[in-house]
Formats: structure tokens, C-alpha cells, sequence
């Protein structure tokens, strides 16, 4: 294998190409600048822009762009070798990716022999001489040429001298970066490992030549053989940061990125910006208008949390015990689930933000583990509401407060207010007028009664209309809350209309946003249960803060 001189790998970004070929992407220009914005704070060197000769978008794209003051990231152009018929400066194609005025411009060529007679329909030496044409006349204009080889790896193992001809074509011509395509995504890493080090043959001593590896993830392998292909000496990683694109997607950059730098120990971005991985990964995801997967390696929700009474356990005792890296790395947090199968350590480190005399031997943390056991088995879960799990700590320490003769915490005073009736009614016309709901709620709050109602686009948004305005005479900072997300699942779903449902709401102020639960056999009193849970939540923070107090803030978080 040929000697690689660069100790650091070069990152380009095709997220706002090829990535907006995925299913469901649609950027429009001003989407385009905001991802370019995040890519450039989080370091990467290249950002593929678009096709400027696709359609108007990408040109007024590549207008807009050129007024960008960036960092670190540069914009490059893609589009195609020239047309079968017709010279490179008389292909419209090409002129676009001049007009782009960029200082970088990546164009594709086949590299699979089947490819060119059967796709292109022209002879294989047609095809090296559209390589050979378009890489030349590009950089006679005064571009830097990315030549991206599609289908390598496919065209490698079949037809090896073919494949690495169009290689040595576009280097010979000019080209920057020799960049190998697992276009297909079928290609299996020892396969890409080995068509790597055939490709460092090629171009072995071409000082400021890369090689590069461009991989989708049809097989699921993307990731894998970004990794190899850069352990065999490709020192150019392309992809999409959270890894959609076409079909199955692109290698994920928030994957590859933290595997090369912290496994590899080959920088690819600039100091300090790993750890925005986490933020502009989700920031990205959110401009495209999807969700980041919550089991996504390094960045996903789901990527440091604990369940299991061994792991929490073991991670309090020792961090690598049951994680690869220390999350803060990549910008992301650890958490711990409560539940039945988290055992007394993860029940421990969730409630310490309560009470912080807590240990997994301490009495609240067996009446905490026990109470976990007896709601789950009538069908609570509260993995995904952290409110409502640190209502009850709350709860269940005031209890075990009085029934020792404790000393008080502060941490387990009463509730706010109590609803002493509530109703809710659905009218249904019998005209093509909406149907409409009314919530009534009777609360007590230090001893004064409040009755209030309200009109609801459902049962349950009257409830809650209905109980925020009750309590908002007492409790003026409830009028910011609202519900943000609703969710119903049943739970025993052989007993039919009889089944217990369980409710998960989400509830911000406008700027966090946490998660509470209830359970019921009547989903309107899961509800009230949820909405409760939501109410005291909010108010018992806005009393910290003004205590002086640590606010609770928990698991909350901004989106």
C-alpha cells in the first residue's frame, strides 16, 4: 500500500444534493443557505450546493451563495462529464457549472463498463474521452475538478483495468480529487477496503491528489466503509450529515465524523467544533424537516441512554464500562430510564436532582423502585416523561417524610391546587358544523374555590383550557403554557372499549418543553392525570427560580 502523507481527512457535505434526493426533502434556497450556515459552524471543509443547470432553485441557490461571508466550508458545484454529443464547451451542463462560479466543481463519470454501453450507450473509449474533455476544460477555467468515480466499486470487481482507466483519466486531466462511489451501496467493506488501495496504486506520489470515498447505505454499510476506506488511505469523506439521501441514504456524517477523529485519531474538523456535532446535526434535521433517528450512533436520543440496572450501574462506577466515548465529545448527554428494568443506581441518579442525599441503599430508593414496579405493571411507562417521574420522587419522599418524622428537604412540598370535579361534553350538530367540546373544572387553591369552563376543539383541549384558565388567577405564568404534543396508546388491547389507555403530553412555555404521563381505563382521566402532572411541573419550577433554587428543568429542551 502506498505511503498517505495528510494526517487529517477532508469532510464534503452533499446533504443539499445528494441528500435532497431523498424521500420527503425539499429545500427551498433560503432552507439551502440556513444548512450552509450550520455545516460552516460545524467545520466541514466542502459543501456540494446542487446542480446549477437542474432547475431554478439550485441557480438562485448558487446566486445567493456567492455572498456568503463562510469559515471553514467552501461551496462547491455537481453536475455530469459532457453529453455523448457534444463537445464540453458546447454542453449547456457544463457552462451552468462555470456560471455557478464556484471554486470547486465535482462531476460524475461512469466507471462501470456496463454502465457505458448500456446506460450512456457509447463505446468505453466515448466514455474516457467525456472524462478526459470535462475534467480538462474545467480546469482550463480556472476550476478545482472533484471527479467522482460512479459505480467504482461495482466497475472494480468486474472489470479492474476499466475501472481504474477512468481514474488515471480524470487525474491525468487535472482533477483534484479522485473521489470512489459505492453507488449501489451494495459493496461490502472488505470489497471497499481492497478497491481503495487499488485506487492509492493509481495516484501514488500526486502531491495535492486525494482520494475519496462516497458511499450510500443500501446494505447498510455506508458508515463501515467510510471507516475502511479511509483506514486504507482515502483521506476525502463525502456524505450527508444526518445520512438521508437517495433510497436508503448516504454514509452519515455525524457517524463517520466522530468514528474517524476519536477511533481513527485523523482530524476532520477544526478544534473544538466536534462537539456541536449533536447541535447541528438535529439543526440540520430540522431545516429538512425530518427527525433524527433516536438510535442514530453519537447523535441520536437514544445514543447515550441507559436502561438496564447493570449498565446504569456500571456507568456510575465506571463511564467506559457501557460507553464507547464520553458523549459530551459529540455535544450529546447521557440519561438514565426509569423503570422496573433500570434497578435502584439509574432510579438514584434520576432522583439526586430531587434529593441529592439519595444512594441506591437509601429507603427512597427502594419505595421509589417498588412504586415503579407496581405503576408499570397496570401500564405506566415514564421513559419518555421525566416530569411526571420526578413529581412522584417528590411525592413519594414528602411521604416517606412523614411516615419517619424526617427532617423536610424542601424538595416534597404539597401540590399547587386540587380539582374537586370536572366535566367534559361533546356536541355533535347535525348540520356540517364542527362538533364542539366543553371542559368545566371546579379547583381549590389554599382554600379559595375556582369554577371555570371552555370551549375545546376536542374533550381534551377543552379539559385543558378549562383548568389553565381556573388556575391562571392564582398562577398568572400558566397563560405561556400550552400542550405541544398529545399521544394515546393502548394498553391492553384484547379488553376492546374496556382497555386502560396510557397518555403522554408534551407541554412548553415557549421555551422547554417537558413530558408528562397518566393512565386510565377512561382516556379523559389519563388526560386530566398528564395535564396535572404538566401544570404542577411548570409552576414548581417557576417557584425554584424564584426561591433561588436550581430550576427544575430536567430532561426539558430546547427545539
Amino acid at each position: 500500500m502506498p505511503q498517505v502523507f495528510r494526517d487529517s481527512v477532508e469532510i464534503l457535505d452533499t446533504t443539499l444534493r445528494d441528500g435532497a434526493q431523498g424521500k420527503g426533502i425539499s429545500f427551498s434556497a433560503q432552507d439551502k443557505i440556513a444548512v450552509v450556515r450550520a455545516l460552516d459552524e460545524l467545520g466541514v471543509s466542502w459543501i456540494e450546493g446542487g446542480n446549477p443547470g437542474a432547475h431554478p432553485k439550485d441557480r438562485e441557490f448558487f446566486r445567493e451563495a456567492r455572498a456568503l461571508r463562510l469559515q471553514t466550508a467552501r461551496i462547491c458545484a455537481f453536475g455530469a462529464t459532457r453529453r455523448k454529443d457534444a463537445s464540453a464547451a458546447a454542453d449547456p451542463h457544463v457552462q451552468n457549472l462555470l456560471r455557478a462560479e464556484t471554486e470547486a466543481v465535482v462531476i460524475f463519470g461512469k466507471s462501470w463498463d456496463l454502465h457505458t454501453t448500456e446506460v450512456l450507450r457509447v463505446t468505453p473509449e466515448e466514455n474516457i474521452a467525456m472524462i478526459a474533455e470535462t475534467t480538462a476544460y474545467l480546469v482550463e477555467h480556472g476550476r478545482r475538478v472533484f471527479f467522482d468515480a460512479e459505480h467504482f466499486f461495482d466497475g472494480w470487481t468486474r472489470n479492474a483495468d476499466y475501472a481504474l482507466l477512468t481514474l488515471k483519466t480524470a487525474l491525468t486531466a487535472g482533477a483534484e480529487r479522485i473521489v470512489l462511489c459505492d453507488t449501489n451501496g451494495g459493496a461490502f467493506p472488505d470489497t471497499v477496503a481492497q478497491g481503495t488501495r487499488a485506487a492509492l496504486d493509481v495516484i501514488a506520489g500526486r502531491d495535492g491528489v486525494l482520494v475519496g470515498i462516497h458511499a450510500h447505505n443500501d446494505a447498510g454499510f455506508a458508515a463501515a466503509n467510510a471507516a475502511l476506506a479511509v483506514k486504507a488511505g482515502c483521506r476525502h469523506v463525502q456524505g450527508t450529515l444526518a445520512g438521508f439521501g437517495e433510497r436508503c441514504g448516504n454514509t452519515p456524517l455525524a457517524v463517520a465524523i466522530p468514528g474517524i477523529e476519536l477511533k481513527l485519531g485523523l482530524p476532520c474538523l477544526p478544534p473544538g467544533r466536534l462537539e456541536r456535532l449533536f447541535k447541528i446535526t438535529w439543526q440540520v434535521a430540522e431545516i429538512a424537516n425530518i427527525a433524527v433517528p433516536e438510535n442514530m450512533p453519537y447523535v441520536g436520543a437514544a445514543a447515550f441512554t441507559h436502561k438496564a440496572g447493570m449498565h446504569a450501574d456500571g456507568i456510575l462506577k465506571r463511564r467506559e464500562s457501557f460507553e464507547h466515548i464520553d458523549p459530551a465529545l459529540v455535544g450529546n448527554g447521557r440519561h438514565f430510564l426509569v423503570s422496573e428494568a433500570g434497578g435502584r443506581s439509574a432510579i438514584a441518579e434520576r432522583a439526586r436532582k430531587i434529593y441529592p442525599a439519595i444512594t441506591r441503599d437509601h429507603p427512597l430508593a427502594y419505595r421509589l423502585a417498588e412504586k415503579l414496579k407496581a405503576l408499570e405493571a397496570s401500564g405506566w411507562q415514564f421513559e419518555g416523561a421525566h416530569a411526571s417521574f420526578e413529581l412522584m420522587v417528590r411525592r413519594e419522599l414528602r411521604a416517606l417524610h412523614e411516615e419517619t418524622g424526617g427532617v423536610s428537604s424542601g424538595g416534597e412540598r404539597a401540590a399547587f391546587f386540587r380539582i374537586e370535579a370536572y366535566r367534559v361534553t361533546t356536541e355533535h350538530p347535525t348540520s356540517e358544523v364542527l362538533a364542539c367540546s366543553h371542559g368545566w373544572v371546579k379547583v381549590w387553591v389554599d382554600g379559595q374555590e375556582e369554577i371555570a369552563a371552555a370551549e375545546g376543539d376536542g374533550p381534551v383541549n377543552a379539559l385543558d383550557g378549562a383548568l389553565r384558565r381556573a388556575l391562571q388567577r392564582f398562577y398568572p405564568e400558566l397563560e405561556r403554557v400550552r400542550l405541544s404534543d398529545y399521544k394515546v396508546r393502548v394498553i391492553n388491547g384484547g379488553a376492546a372499549t374496556a382497555a386502560r389507555v396510557r397518555v403522554l403530553v408534551e407541554s412548553t412555555d415557549g421555551a422547554a418543553f417537558w413530558n408528562t404521563v397518566g393512565v386510565s381505563e377512561d382516556i379523559i382521566d389519563a388526560s386530566r392525570a398528564a395535564l396535572v402532572d404538566a401544570i404542577e411541573y411548570k409552576l414548581i419550577a417557576v417557584r425554584e427560580d424564584r426561591d433561588g433554587h436550581a430550576a427544575l428543568k430536567g430532561e426539558s429542551h430546547e427545539k
